[in-house]
């Protein structure tokens, strides 16, 4: 695979800062798989306000940046660049580890099933090797 920076990312996904959550592409099949990586910095916004002189990432940014890295996965897949793919829910949601500033998180997203406009995949972050929040993303994919 070559280099899926930040420009990719930005030129794949309709979101941006803040609410960009991903880095980089690490690796895919650009069908079933993908890993991607978000630095996680001491300048994050969400960190002003949880929790002062505690810094902790909102789990549910956790569930939203393995969405996003999920986005990349469907657009490519559906050869659509910038298509968003709509939360419809998620299941079996677990957050094993506290996720802080200067941690690298590394999420993996497997396809668990895609027709039409609709997806499910199984969703993994990890930091130094450790799972720190999981579970079952499904999407609605707009189609324009």
């Amino acid at each position: 695979m070559d280099d899926f920076g930040i420009d990719e990312v930005m030129n794949t996904l309709p979101h941006r800062y803040p609410f960009l959550l991903v880095d980089r592409i690490l690796e895919s099949d650009w069908d079933t798989r993908i890993v991607g990586l978000k630095n996680i910095t001491m300048n994050e916004p969400f960190f002003q306000g949880h929790f002062p002189g505690n810094p902790v990432m909102p789990g549910v940014l956790q569930m939203e940046a393995m969405a996003q890295v999920a986005g990349i996965l469907l657009n490519k897949r559906n050869k659509r660049d910038g298509q968003i793919a709509y939360f419809s829910s998620i299941d079996k949601a677990r957050f094993r580890k506290i996720v802080r500033p200067g941690d690298t998180l590394i999420m993996e997203i497997i396809m668990i099933k895609a027709r039409l406009n609709l997806a499910k995949v199984q969703a993994t972050a990890k930091v130094d090797g450790v799972v720190v929040s999981e579970g079952q993303l499904m999407f609605h994919v707009e189609r324009s």
